[in-house]
Protein backbone atom coordinates (compact mmCIF):
# COMPACT_ATOMS: atom_id res chain seq x y z
CA UNK A 1 0.00 0.00 0.00
CA UNK A 2 1.50 3.06 -1.14
CA UNK A 3 1.06 6.33 0.82
CA UNK A 4 0.22 10.15 -0.99
CA UNK A 5 2.96 12.69 0.62
CA UNK A 6 1.52 15.30 2.09
CA UNK A 7 3.20 19.23 1.93
CA UNK A 8 4.43 20.14 5.39
CA UNK A 9 2.38 23.46 5.10
CA UNK A 10 -1.14 25.04 3.83
CA UNK A 11 -1.47 26.97 0.59
CA UNK A 12 -2.45 29.78 3.74
CA UNK A 13 1.28 29.24 5.13
CA UNK A 14 3.17 29.04 2.16
CA UNK A 15 1.83 32.36 0.71
CA UNK A 16 1.99 34.68 4.21
CA UNK A 17 5.79 32.98 4.44
CA UNK A 18 5.96 34.45 1.07
CA UNK A 19 4.51 37.75 2.23
CA UNK A 20 6.75 38.01 5.25
CA UNK A 21 9.81 37.65 2.96
CA UNK A 22 8.87 40.27 0.69
CA UNK A 23 8.34 42.72 3.74
CA UNK A 24 11.80 41.64 4.41
CA UNK A 25 12.66 44.51 1.64
CA UNK A 26 11.01 47.46 3.14
CA UNK A 27 13.17 49.89 4.32
CA UNK A 28 11.25 51.58 6.76
CA UNK A 29 12.42 50.95 10.24
CA UNK A 30 8.91 50.91 11.95
CA UNK A 31 6.40 48.83 9.83
CA UNK A 32 7.62 46.22 7.34
CA UNK A 33 4.77 45.29 5.05
CA UNK A 34 4.65 42.14 2.34
CA UNK A 35 1.75 41.37 0.61
CA UNK A 36 1.25 38.49 -2.12
CA UNK A 37 -1.58 38.01 -4.66
CA UNK A 38 -2.34 34.76 -5.63
CA UNK A 39 -4.89 33.52 -8.04
CA UNK A 40 -7.67 30.87 -7.53
CA UNK A 41 -4.95 27.81 -9.15
CA UNK A 42 -2.87 28.63 -5.97
CA UNK A 43 -0.18 30.43 -8.64
CA UNK A 44 1.31 33.44 -7.22
CA UNK A 45 0.43 36.71 -9.68
CA UNK A 46 2.71 39.38 -8.04
CA UNK A 47 3.93 40.68 -4.49
CA UNK A 48 4.73 44.18 -2.68
CA UNK A 49 6.64 45.51 -0.31
CA UNK A 50 5.46 49.06 1.62
CA UNK A 51 8.51 51.35 0.36
CA UNK A 52 8.97 54.88 -1.34
CA UNK A 53 8.01 56.29 -4.79
CA UNK A 54 10.29 53.40 -7.09
CA UNK A 55 13.09 55.46 -8.86
CA UNK A 56 13.44 59.21 -6.49
CA UNK A 57 15.88 59.99 -4.13
CA UNK A 58 14.88 58.36 -1.12
CA UNK A 59 17.56 59.80 1.04
CA UNK A 60 15.36 63.14 0.36
CA UNK A 61 12.80 61.86 2.28
CA UNK A 62 12.20 61.11 5.59
CA UNK A 63 11.14 57.94 7.45
CA UNK A 64 9.96 59.73 10.63
CA UNK A 65 6.12 58.91 11.71
CA UNK A 66 5.53 62.62 13.52
CA UNK A 67 2.32 63.77 12.18
CA UNK A 68 3.40 67.27 13.90
CA UNK A 69 5.55 67.65 11.30
CA UNK A 70 3.08 67.59 8.67
CA UNK A 71 2.54 65.32 5.52
CA UNK A 72 5.83 66.89 3.65
CA UNK A 73 7.84 66.05 6.48
CA UNK A 74 6.96 62.35 6.99
CA UNK A 75 7.15 58.85 5.79
CA UNK A 76 3.65 58.82 5.17
CA UNK A 77 3.55 61.35 2.21
CA UNK A 78 5.75 59.02 0.16
CA UNK A 79 5.33 55.46 1.08
CA UNK A 80 3.37 52.85 -1.50
CA UNK A 81 1.78 50.34 0.65
CA UNK A 82 2.63 46.29 0.20
CA UNK A 83 -0.80 45.66 -1.37
CA UNK A 84 -0.63 48.69 -3.63
CA UNK A 85 2.97 47.61 -5.20
CA UNK A 86 1.29 44.51 -5.79
CA UNK A 87 -1.31 45.81 -7.49
CA UNK A 88 0.74 48.24 -9.56
CA UNK A 89 3.53 45.45 -10.40
CA UNK A 90 1.06 42.52 -11.29
CA UNK A 91 1.25 41.66 -14.96
CA UNK A 92 -2.35 40.66 -15.63
CA UNK A 93 -5.51 40.83 -14.06
CA UNK A 94 -6.23 39.88 -10.29
CA UNK A 95 -10.03 39.50 -10.12
CA UNK A 96 -11.02 36.55 -7.86
CA UNK A 97 -7.80 36.52 -6.18
CA UNK A 98 -6.70 36.71 -2.57
CA UNK A 99 -4.39 38.91 -1.16
CA UNK A 100 -1.94 38.05 1.87
CA UNK A 101 -0.39 41.30 3.82
CA UNK A 102 0.96 40.92 6.93
CA UNK A 103 -0.51 43.84 8.03
CA UNK A 104 -4.74 44.69 7.58
CA UNK A 105 -5.02 47.19 5.02
CA UNK A 106 -5.67 50.29 5.42
CA UNK A 107 -8.63 52.25 4.07
CA UNK A 108 -6.57 53.06 0.83
CA UNK A 109 -5.30 50.07 0.04
CA UNK A 110 -8.56 48.62 0.62
CA UNK A 111 -10.31 50.95 -2.15
CA UNK A 112 -7.74 49.21 -4.79
CA UNK A 113 -8.42 45.83 -3.62
CA UNK A 114 -12.12 46.06 -4.07
CA UNK A 115 -11.88 48.42 -7.29
CA UNK A 116 -10.03 45.39 -8.67
CA UNK A 117 -12.46 42.70 -7.54
CA UNK A 118 -9.89 40.59 -5.19
CA UNK A 119 -12.55 37.85 -3.32
CA UNK A 120 -10.41 37.73 -0.05
CA UNK A 121 -7.51 38.87 2.04
CA UNK A 122 -5.82 36.87 4.43
CA UNK A 123 -3.89 38.96 7.00
CA UNK A 124 -1.12 38.11 10.16
CA UNK A 125 -1.62 40.99 12.10
CA UNK A 126 -4.29 43.65 12.94
CA UNK A 127 -2.62 46.13 15.26
CA UNK A 128 -4.16 48.72 14.31
CA UNK A 129 -8.12 47.36 14.38
CA UNK A 130 -9.46 50.68 16.65
CA UNK A 131 -8.30 53.00 14.06
CA UNK A 132 -10.34 54.94 11.56
CA UNK A 133 -8.53 53.67 8.49
CA UNK A 134 -9.09 49.91 9.48
CA UNK A 135 -12.56 50.81 10.80
CA UNK A 136 -13.10 52.57 6.97
CA UNK A 137 -11.27 49.50 5.76
CA UNK A 138 -13.39 46.74 7.00
CA UNK A 139 -16.28 48.33 6.14
CA UNK A 140 -15.13 48.68 1.83
CA UNK A 141 -14.61 45.10 1.98
CA UNK A 142 -18.26 44.07 3.86
CA UNK A 143 -19.64 46.10 1.45
CA UNK A 144 -17.90 44.86 -1.36
CA UNK A 145 -17.82 41.51 -0.82
CA UNK A 146 -14.87 40.42 0.13
CA UNK A 147 -14.06 38.05 2.77
CA UNK A 148 -10.92 38.46 5.11
CA UNK A 149 -9.68 36.55 7.50
CA UNK A 150 -6.69 36.52 10.32
CA UNK A 151 -4.00 34.02 10.10
CA UNK A 152 -2.01 32.78 12.80
CA UNK A 153 1.87 31.59 12.20
CA UNK A 154 1.81 28.70 14.69
CA UNK A 155 5.45 27.93 16.38
CA UNK A 156 5.08 24.48 14.06
CA UNK A 157 5.54 26.35 11.12
CA UNK A 158 8.50 28.38 12.72
CA UNK A 159 10.00 25.07 13.48
CA UNK A 160 9.39 23.61 10.52
CA UNK A 161 11.01 26.59 8.25
CA UNK A 162 13.73 26.74 10.72
CA UNK A 163 14.67 23.35 10.48
CA UNK A 164 13.98 23.55 6.63
CA UNK A 165 16.63 26.42 6.10
CA UNK A 166 19.06 24.95 8.31
CA UNK A 167 19.14 21.61 6.34
CA UNK A 168 19.85 23.77 2.90
CA UNK A 169 22.59 26.14 4.65
CA UNK A 170 23.78 22.43 5.52
CA UNK A 171 23.69 21.12 2.11
CA UNK A 172 24.99 24.39 0.91
CA UNK A 173 28.35 24.17 2.97
CA UNK A 174 28.55 20.85 3.11
CA UNK A 175 27.53 19.12 -0.19
CA UNK A 176 25.00 17.04 1.50
CA UNK A 177 27.83 15.52 3.24
CA UNK A 178 28.04 15.20 6.96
Amino acid sequence: MTTTPKAPISWDEYFMLQAMMASFRSKDPSTKVGSVLVDENNHQISMGYNGFIAGIDESQIPWTKDLEQGLVNTKYGYVVHAEANAILHSPRAIEGSRCYVTLFPCNECAKLIASKKVKEVVYLSDKHQDKEHTIVAKKIFDLSGINYRSMTVTPNLLEELQGHLKALLHDVQFGGKL
